[in-house]
């Protein structure tokens, strides 16, 4: 399997070899985003959180989870259910 690329100056983007990789909405690029600039440090739910929403909604840790895990199934969608991610690490 081909490496991801990142793209972060404008649009965040990830690709594998000449294909672009389906990342959603704005807020999964934000998460992406933050999460390439943390550069393998640990990112806290918390500060995803603040960095997503002002004013976060009642749910906001548990949107951040699913973001991630659609995020997961982009970046490695021959991963099988409950195998450890090796881009996304929680």
């Amino acid at each position: 399997m081909e490496a991801v690329t990142f793209g972060v100056l404008g649009a965040v983007t990830a690709g594998r070899g000449p294909d672009v990789l389906a990342l959603k909405g704005p807020r999964h690029r934000a998460v992406l985003a933050r999460l390439i600039l943390a550069r393998r440090r640990v990112v806290p739910v918390a500060r995803l959180v603040e960095d997503l929403w002002e004013a976060p909604p009642p749910r906001a840790v548990g949107a951040v989870r699913t973001f991630v895990g659609d995020l997961r199934r982009a970046l490695e969608p021959d991963r099988p259910p409950r195998a450890p991610a090796r881009l996304l690490v929680t």
